[in-house]
C-alpha cells in the first residue's frame, strides 16, 4: 500500500519526533508499503524518507516545482513527482494514498492533516487517516476537534474520521487495518 505522511521540514526538531519519523519510515519499509510524502531533505519528512530507504523501501516525494528551485527536495527519493503548484501537490498525494499519516509539523502539516480530514467527511477521501501523537503533540488538537463536537460545529460521528496512535508500528497497522469511511455517511456533513 501507498501510505501518505504529513510531516514537518524544520531542520531543529527535538530528537524524540526524528527517531519516530525514521521509526515510522523503517516500519513501512518492512512492511512492504512505499512511502509518499512531500520529498523535503530536512526535517521529519527526511527523517521518515531515509528510515524507508535504509530499511529498502520506496519513497516516492511530491513536491511543486518552486520548491526545487530552491534545492528543498531530497535527493536520494525512488521516484520525485513534479507539480506546478502546492494545492496540486496536497491533490496528487492524497490521490495516490491508500492511507494518511500526520506526523507532528508546524502550519503546513495542520493543514494537510485537516483538509484530508475535510475531504473525508466530504466524501472525497475514504481512506484511513492516522495522528501520530508522538510526545502527545496532537493532544491540543484533539480536544479541539472534540470541543467542536461538543459545540456542534461537528457531529459525534465525524471523530471516527481519524484515529490516532502514539506508536509508529501501530500507525502502520492502523493504516493496513482501518476500513473505508462509508460513502453514504457524507449527506450527514452538515449538521
Amino acid at each position: 500500500m501507498n501510505i501518505c505522511v504529513y510531516a514537518a521540514s524544520s531542520g531543529q526538531i527535538p530528537d524524540i519526533y526524528a527517531k519516530a519519523a525514521h521509526e515510522l519510515g523503517e516500519t513501512m519499509a518492512k512492511r512492504g508499503h512505499t512511502l509518499i510524502n512531500g520529498a523535503g531533505r530536512t526535517g521529519l519528512m527526511a527523517a521518515t524518507t531515509n528510515g524507508a530507504l535504509q530499511a529498502g523501501g520506496k519513497a516516492i516525494g511530491v513536491i511543486p516545482s518552486f520548491m526545487i528551485d530552491q534545492g528543498w527536495q531530497h535527493d536520494e527519493m525512488t521516484e520525485l513527482v513534479v507539480t506546478p503548484t502546492m494545492h496540486q501537490r496536497k491533490e496528487k498525494m492524497a490521490e495516490m494514498a491508500d492511507a494518511c499519516i500526520a506526523l507532528p509539523g508546524g502550519v503546513g502539516t495542520l493543514e494537510e492533516l485537516l483538509e484530508i480530514i475535510t475531504w473525508k467527511q466530504l466524501g472525497l477521501y475514504l481512506k484511513p487517516i492516522v495522528v501520530l501523537n508522538i510526545n502527545g503533540y496532537y493532544d491540543a488538537l484533539l480536544r479541539q476537534l472534540v470541543r467542536a463536537v461538543d459545540e456542534h460545529m461537528m457531529r459525534p460521528m465525524h471523530t471516527h474520521l481519524w484515529v490516532s496512535t502514539e506508536k509508529a508500528e501501530e500507525a502502520v497497522r492502523l493504516c493496513e487495518e482501518t476500513p473505508l469511511w462509508d460513502a453514504s455517511l457524507t449527506k450527514f456533513a452538515a449538521l
